[in-house]
């Protein structure tokens, strides 16, 4: 078996057993995580269609997320 093979082998194993640790409440909680992000990125939308500017919007958004994702975009950032 060459390198590659075993490495990704290995990397395959070690992913899998990793998802496999959850529990269901650890499931619940990070379903409920998605959500929340997903209503602070639906208000951030509703926001940028009002007459509120962007950067306001940005603020509103980066408040609504703080401790739910990683970065300053809540786990989400597009192209402009």
């Amino acid at each position: 078996m060459n390198k590659s093979l075993l490495l990704l082998a290995t990397w395959a194993l070690l992913s899998s057993s990793a998802w496999a640790q959850h529990s269901d409440k650890e499931r619940q909680e990070d379903a409920a995580r998605h959500r929340a992000m997903a209503a602070a990125h639906e208000n951030a939308a509703k926001c940028l269609e009002s007459a509120k500017s962007e950067a306001v919007c940005t603020k509103e958004l980066q408040a609504a997320c703080r401790g739910l994702a990683i970065g300053k975009y809540c786990g989400m950032k597009h192209a402009h």
